[in-house]
């Protein structure tokens, strides 16, 4: 059942060549973005952004969820859509969508003989049947429809052409004349069509398109028209039978070979379009990015690929800004050897820098020529190089950004990143042996990993693995795996070792950048925010965001959004290196201080979420180390969620420097955010694991107690119940031998949720009572209400629903005196099980959707999953199995989510119980 999918002109869906209707205007931009993305995730939240913005609706996610599912049906399995990564993946053969193809076509033609990337070019220009997701009007849909509209134009001005140089210019004049009416200031057009009308024996009508074109120039930008098409021009005047263009002086071809580069389409494709949109006007594309990430690959492959582009020849030079044994090349040396390789006497070149760039740009203006300046440093290397006429291309590469080129000249400046994983695979495939790569799949797709896509890590591994062809590639993973950097160096020459590369970097930095450059290197978590660094390296904040910035600029630290920063993993690796040059007091008061920046913050976060059970204090933090303000509970919540690995990692690094206090209050400070983040079950045993072997070397009896209370927690959460028994009896043993009536009562709570688990509802209410009895000694209201509320749940699950409500009751009414949510939710919550039990099934739904609302509030996704699946119950009692579906199949994603693997089981075997649904809910 052959599925075409359309977007060059209205979205549309084919199967079979029958018009599939797709449905209203959102439903089609929902598919619009799933085709735009074919093949890669569109994780939720760009869903949303792009289909509506910033009016989203109410429960966009799930209405988002809803739209998507409704194109499965649509599609009916012929082009699946999967969740993946937070999102969805529309799976389809890119032939199967004209966009793809359209891109897929265009490229082919780049590189074949003039015939045949006609034909394919025409191909390609028969895919438009009008605007871009016509009738769509969404600002991500504007903007991609934009770009669509350059490239369909870049492909058609190729294809004229070509169509020009064959002969075919009777069949063009129309086209031409309607594209130079759209675009009446494009010069390359209008000589396309002044050449057409031309050969079709109209001069006059090519010589008035000339005029007009000079006239609105002059009128609307204050220019003439640029030497190519004053030239045309002048050879229409003079019937110039050939209009030949006459031959230059001299062609340089100084490009260096072609390398063999694997991937970096989409750079290649942008480079295109950038090209394909100047119309002859200068474009300079500045290629950045960090040592080994590929800039002069890039550059070089594109060259090559346009060669037909510059037939008055190619300059390049090699600006030596990052080079182990030279210093950045003086401008005057690299324009004396432009205008050498120009062909001018070597006697005619001034000494003058600025006179020997006026002389190099008399000797380019009007050539269609490339110029390469690579590993550039400075903007004052760049400047003298740049023609000052308007039919040269120039490509800039360097490890810094060049921001005052970027700014005074218009520079578009392409930032490389780290190949994607196939571009990665592909690059090893290429260089090692075919039957070696498919033998070893899995293995290739580890030293990927290990290299981390990067391309001078992958192609010296693979340089190391084609040197030993009878070696198994997962013994040269072990290696790289084991030794890590020490694999990617190279004794004898520095351009063959990745850490040598880096490493001329740092060469122009002052000392305190090398110094945070080290620092960051050995700083916890995989990424670090501006408050983090200045904490971590004991700078004020200005200079802190200044060392980042220099760094940033010499690609050696990304900026991501919400202002994080991150290295990638091998930049990141030499850089620790570089840490342990330091003395080894800087490198511990550094950490020192940035752990206790997480500690404290997450102490404040804490506090803010919930205020009850603060009664322990961290110890102070490290001199100078301030906690980041947090304004709420919101504000906390989302702290934590965005720093949770690095606090995780800060524990780590706790543990390392012999900090038992930090251990274990690391883990006490996040015990509440993972209690409601259900999806964070692994880490907190984890840390708890952490805190428990800390506790034993702390003096105070308590915190024993409290680490194995909460150890037990986590186990049982994960389904761990003998470890779980295990440590609440000897947190227990602990509490009562010290005297601690508080911590018997928090155990005693945690062992009824361990038993009731465990299916002992019995043992798990006469620990709920001891909680109780021990709750009303301790003069702490929300702690007995806490217990109260335990007593009601545990009594209604064996029945006493008269107990249960009389509890549950009592602990809703001190929760609520007491202005304590999370409580209030339990109690509420509580209630509507018993509620469900008595038979009042509509009581029960009105309790748990007040909880459900006081979790989702505090963000509690771990209950909020509990209330969801109890909610489903009265519904079907009601016979309501539509909004029991709806609900379990929310729970169940949650479920799944928080990885409750039993929970999703039990609720996959109640929606598989429930009846078919309603016809118009199918």
């Amino acid at each position: 059942m052959p599925v075409g999918l359309h977007v060059l002109g209205q979205v549309e869906l084919r199967v079979d060549g029958r018009l599939v209707e797709i449905g209203h205007a959102r439903q089609r931009c929902v598919l619009a973005v799933l085709l735009v993305e074919a093949n890669r995730v569109v994780t939720t939240e760009q869903l949303l952004d792009r289909v509506w913005a910033d009016r989203l609706p109410y429960k966009a996610r799930q209405v988002a969820s809803n739209y998507v599912s409704r194109l499965r049906r649509l599609l009916a399995g012929e082009v699946p859509i999967v969740r993946q990564g937070g999102g969805y993946v529309l799976q389809v053969d890119p032939e199967a969508v004209d966009l793809h193809r359209f891109r897929r076509l265009v490229k082919q033609a780049r590189g074949g003989d003039a015939a045949k990337s006609l034909a394919l070019l025409e191909e390609a220009a028969g895919l438009w049947r009008g605007e871009a997701f016509e009738g769509l009007d969404t600002p991500w849909i504007a903007a991609v429809r934009e770009g669509l509209a350059r490239e369909r134009f870049a492909a058609d001005v190729d294809r004229v052409d070509l169509a020009l140089a064959q002969g075919r210019h009777a069949a063009l004049c129309a086209e031409l004349s309607e594209r130079a009416d759209a675009h009446p200031l494009d010069e390359r057009v209008t000589g396309q069509l002044m050449l057409a009308l031309y050969r079709n024996g109209r001069q006059a009508d090519a010589l008035f398109r000339f005029d007009t074109i000079r006239v609105r120039l002059a009128d609307e930008v204050g220019a003439d028209p640029g030497p190519e098409l004053r030239e045309l021009h002048r050879r229409i005047l003079n019937t110039d039978p050939a209009l030949a263009r006459a031959a230059a002086p001299d062609v340089p071809r100084q490009l260096p070979a072609p390398p063999v580069l694997t991937g970096r389409l989409a750079e290649l494709t942008l480079l295109d379009e950038t090209l394909a949109g100047t119309s002859g006007t200068v474009m300079i594309s500045a290629i950045g990015g960090a040592g080994g990430i590929g800039k002069t690959w890039l550059a070089l492959a594109w060259a090559h690929r346009h060669l037909d582009r510059f037939p008055d020849g190619q300059l390049f030079v090699d600006l030596h800004g990052f080079s182990p044994t030279e210093e950045p090349m003086a401008a005057t040396v690299a324009v004396r050897g432009f205008l050498e390789a120009l062909g001018v006497d070597p006697g005619r070149i001034p000494t003058d820098l600025d006179a020997q760039a006026a002389l190099y740009r008399s000797q380019v203006a009007g050539r269609r020529m490339l110029i390469v300046l690579d590993n550039a440093v400075t903007t004052d290397q760049v400047i003298p190089l740049l023609p000052g006429g308007s039919a040269c291309t120039v490509l800039v590469t360097g490890r810094t950004r060049l921001a005052s080129l970027i700014d005074r000249h218009g520079v578009r400046h392409l930032q490389l990143d780290v190949l994607d994983r196939a571009e990665a695979r592909a690059l090893l495939a290429a260089r090692l042996d075919a039957d070696r790569v498919a033998a070893e799949s899995a293995t290739v797709d580890e030293l990927v990993e290990l290299c981390g896509s990067y391309p001078l890590a992958l192609a010296i591994t693979a340089r190391n693995a084609a040197a030993r062809p009878d070696l198994p590639l997962a013994e040269v993973a072990a290696e790289l795996r084991e030794f890590g950097l020490e694999m990617l160096d190279h004794d004898t020459d520095p351009a063959a070792s990745l850490p040598a590369v880096l490493s001329w970097s740092l060469r122009r930095f002052t000392d305190e950048q090398r110094t945070v450059f080290g620092l960051l290197g050995i700083a916890p978590g995989p990424d670090i925010t501006l408050p983090a660094v200045a904490a971590l390296t004991g700078l004020p904040p200005v200079h802190a965001r200044k060392a980042l910035s220099a760094l940033a600029e010499a690609s050696l630290l990304e900026r991501r959004p919400h202002g994080r920063y991150a290295m990638h993993d091998l930049v990141r690796a030499y850089a620790a290196t570089t840490a342990h040059d330091l003395p080894d007091e800087v490198r511990e008061a550094a950490l020192v201080r940035v752990t206790d920046f997480y500690l404290h913050t997450a102490y404040e976060a804490d506090r803010l979420l919930e205020p009850t059970r603060h009664d322990l204090q961290p110890d102070p933090p490290a001199p100078g180390v301030k906690p980041h303000p947090l304004s709420d509970a919101d504000a906390a919540f989302a702290w934590l969620d965005a720093e949770h690995t690095a606090l995780i990692a800060s524990q780590r690094v706790a543990i390392a420097l012999g900090r038992h206090n930090a251990v274990w209050q690391l883990a006490w400070v996040l015990a509440i955010f993972h209690a409601r983040q259900g999806h964070h079950l692994r880490d907190e045993l984890a840390m708890w694991r952490a805190a428990v072997d800390a506790a034993a070397h702390v003096p105070d009896p308590a915190i024993r107690t409290r680490t194995h209370r909460l150890l037990g927690h986590a186990c049982c959460r994960l389904g761990m119940y003998e470890e779980a028994i295990r440590h609440l009896d000897e947190s227990l043993l602990l509490a009562v031998r010290h005297g601690d009536t508080s911590q018997q009562a928090h155990t005693h709570l945690e062992l009824a949720f361990t038993w009731e688990r465990l299916g002992d509802d019995r043992q798990a209410l006469d620990h709920a009572r001891h909680t109780l009895e021990l709750c009303r000694t301790l003069d702490h209201p929300v702690y007995e209400a806490q217990a109260l509320n335990a007593v009601g749940w545990y009594a209604a699950r064996l029945g006493d629903f008269d107990t249960a409500r009389h509890h549950c009751r009592s602990a809703l009414t001190l929760h609520r005196r007491h202005h304590h949510p999370p409580g209030e939710a339990d109690a509420l919550d509580s209630l509507g099980l018993i509620a469900h039990g008595a038979g009042d099934h509509r009581e029960a739904i009105d309790h748990y959707l007040q909880a459900l609302s006081v979790y989702r509030t505090l963000g509690n996704t771990y209950q909020v999953a509990d209330s969801l699946e109890n909610i489903g119950h009265p519904h079907t009692k009601l016979g309501q199995h539509d909004k029991a579906r709806k609900t379990w199949q929310e729970a169940l994603e949650l479920y799944r989510e928080q990885g409750r693997d039993d929970d999703a089981a039990r609720v996959q075997r109640q929606l598989d119980d429930l009846p078919p649904a309603s016809p118009q809910n199918v």
